[in-house]
């Protein structure tokens, strides 16, 4: 029997990860089909089935699963021996993949990517905006983006960007026609734009005055699944929004929106970067981490 090549481990490792050809085949540059006869030909060669397969999923064998948990480790230090070389550069270069919320990556991640990139212009840097929760390793990721500190016991993280305040804000018009909330309990019977998560959940609006918190489930007429999306709605009046101060100070400067409940609306801890705690950051990250320290700092 023919040895598998590294070419070939790599290929596998790939779907392994992904669970998905048509993900894995974009990762590798290569069309669907050709992966599936790639992997084919590997567990003919192998005398092993890897992989089921069916016309909805993908996953692994035993033997799969067995395959992957070794190789895994393996192709990690090669990497980390490739990125090694990176160190002896002037600049770094190469990709550098990061994941975070719709917010985050609008409200700090993209001012930030700006001034990173012209820094470091050899980098390429990929930001994919999701609001689920995701696995940062088995995504193909180098880091995150999310609020709060609380991660998983592999994974480092370190502040990014300042502090963030919610608001609660409507419009002028909207304030004519409805009575303006002074307690938390008065959004009870007021049309509120809601927030639903990717994982089903509505969220809860929070509010904290002299160490007291409170959630209110809010009701309204309109519910959305990004809450950048909410400015538009509250400045036609369709009801209360709760959005980060960020996002909406040009509109309470001039006076399109109007902010209620501001003695209740709490500073949030801010984001954090978050990535796994290997002994070999990437050169690319490494900088990225370096970038975002600098900047806090000044």
């Amino acid at each position: 029997m023919k040895a598998p090549s590294a070419a070939d481990l790599s290929i596998f490792l790939s779907v392994a990860n992904h669970l998905n050809f048509s993900r894995a085949a974009v990762e590798l540059g290569v069309t669907p089909s050709a992966l599936s006869h790639a992997v084919r030909t590997l567990e003919n060669r192998l005398g092993v089935r890897l992989f089921n397969r069916t016309t909805r999923s993908v996953g692994l064998t035993e033997a799969g699963e067995r395959l992957r948990a070794r190789l895994q480790p393996a192709f990690r230090d090669i990497d980390d021996a490739l990125e090694d070389l990176n160190n002896y550069r002037d600049k770094p270069s190469g990709s550098l993949r990061i994941t975070a919320g719709r917010q985050a990556a609008e409200l700090v991640l993209l001012p930030l990517a700006s001034e990173f990139l012209a820094a470091y212009p050899d980098v390429k840097l990929e930001i994919v905006a999701d609001d689920g929760l995701v696995d940062v390793v088995a995504g193909g990721f180098d880091a995150g983006v999310r609020f709060g500190a609380r991660l998983e016991a592999d994974m480092v993280s370190l502040p990014i960007g300042s502090y963030l305040r919610s608001v609660v804000v409507g419009s002028p018009a909207f304030f004519a026609r409805h009575a303006v909330p002074h307690k938390p309990e008065d959004l009870h019977g007021l049309p509120c734009i809601r927030h639903r998560f990717p994982s089903g959940s509505l969220y809860r609006w929070e509010f904290e005055r002299g160490g007291i918190a409170e959630e209110i489930e809010v009701d309204g007429p309109l519910t959305l699944g990004d809450v950048s999306l909410m400015v538009g709605p509250a400045l036609q009046g369709v009801g209360i929004a709760y959005l980060f101060e960020d996002m909406v100070k040009a509109q309470l400067a001039d006076g399109s929106l109007v902010q209620v409940l501001g003695d209740w609306c709490p500073y949030y801890p801010g984001l954090h970067l978050y990535y796994p705690s290997r002994r070999h950051v990437p050169a690319t990250l490494k900088a990225f981490i370096e970038f975002v320290r600098a900047a806090r700092e000044s």
